[in-house]
């Protein structure tokens, strides 16, 4: 297959792309920066604030889109102008993608848009599938209008794919790389309460989820691209520092990580979503790491 990738140089950008190059796919990188290099995709320059370009060309007679841009939404603090990026750095490159396709005389057979669990809100220790409703916070409007704007690109040829990623676990990035010193100097402990739900997915898991959609007619609409088995983030923390060997009797208050990170700190680390995988699972697909213990083992321990 000819699969087109935005927003493909970043920590889940990177593995999938090589993934899909090891299946024997084409694939056409859209980016930004005109250094960009990744060794065996063909790289055109992307500027979503344009819909005829080259850029929007590759989309036509494509087999496959993947939209994964988007501003990091933990790298600094939210004020009014960063939510304002993290937005629309989402909504309107999706709008422009969709277009896109809307235009093509030979549109792609399916475009998977990313989302996350932020989606949800916060939802206590209310299990949470893709028929629950959207939240109210500042992460479920994104998400709420990310999707929408994907889902314009549905039609009789395409159909649109939703991925609500959770926690993405790897060795060499994202969120748990950022948590581990602590840990390691025996510092390690729950956020606030620790009641908390932490839904999290192992980056390989996450990568084969991808693929599997690509290939599965049936996978339509929003698919939570989480693990089965979400946990706590008190048993998220004992659970590292098991793997570790080391203590977690530390415990950082609330009023701690609102004072030093704001309204972040309630939205990523003191509320969370008990989200479940039901759509994937009913589709018939199989993680590898169903277990934190596993992810955490592999990731930590054997650096998968």
């Amino acid at each position: 297959m000819k699969i087109v990738i935005a927003g493909a140089t970043g920590f889940l950008g990177r593995p999938l792309v090589a993934a899909l190059l090891a299946d024997g796919h084409a694939v056409v990188v859209l980016s930004r920066s005109d250094r960009a290099t990744i060794p065996g995709a063909r790289i055109v320059a992307w500027d979503p604030q344009r819909v005829l370009s080259p850029w929007a060309i590759e989309l036509d007679g494509a087999d496959a889109v993947i939209n994964l841009a988007g501003e990091p939404i933990a790298d600094h603090r939210w004020t009014a102008a960063r939510k304002h990026k993290i937005e629309d750095s989402r909504v309107t490159a999706t709008r422009r993608i969709a277009a896109a396709i809307a235009e093509s005389k030979r549109p792609p057979a399916v475009l998977v848009n990313g989302s996350g669990v932020g989606f949800y809100g916060r939802c206590g220790d209310e299990i949470v599938t893709e028929e629950t409703g959207a939240g109210s916070d500042f992460l479920a409007g994104v998400c709420r209008r990310w999707e929408a704007q994907a889902v314009t690109a549905s039609s009789s040829h395409t159909r649109v794919v939703c991925i609500r990623t959770g926690l993405v676990l790897a060795h060499d990035g994202g969120a748990l790389s950022k948590m581990l010193l602590p840990f390691r100097l025996g510092l390690g402990g729950r956020l606030g309460s620790g009641r908390q739900y932490w839904p999290w997915i192992h980056r390989q898991d996450w990568i084969d989820l991808v693929r599997f959609v690509l290939r599965t007619s049936d996978a339509v609409g929003p698919i939570n691209a989480t693990a089965p088995a979400p946990e706590t983030n008190a048993a998220f923390t004992k659970a590292i520092g098991r793997t570790l060997g080391r203590p977690t009797f530390a415990a950082v208050p609330g009023f701690v990580l609102r004072i030093a990170l704001g309204e972040m700190a309630d939205s990523l680390l003191l509320s969370g979503q008990r989200a479940v995988p039901a759509r994937a699972s009913q589709l018939g697909f199989t993680f590898t790491y169903p277990s934190l213990s596993l992810a955490l083992e592999a990731v930590l321990l054997y650096r998968k």
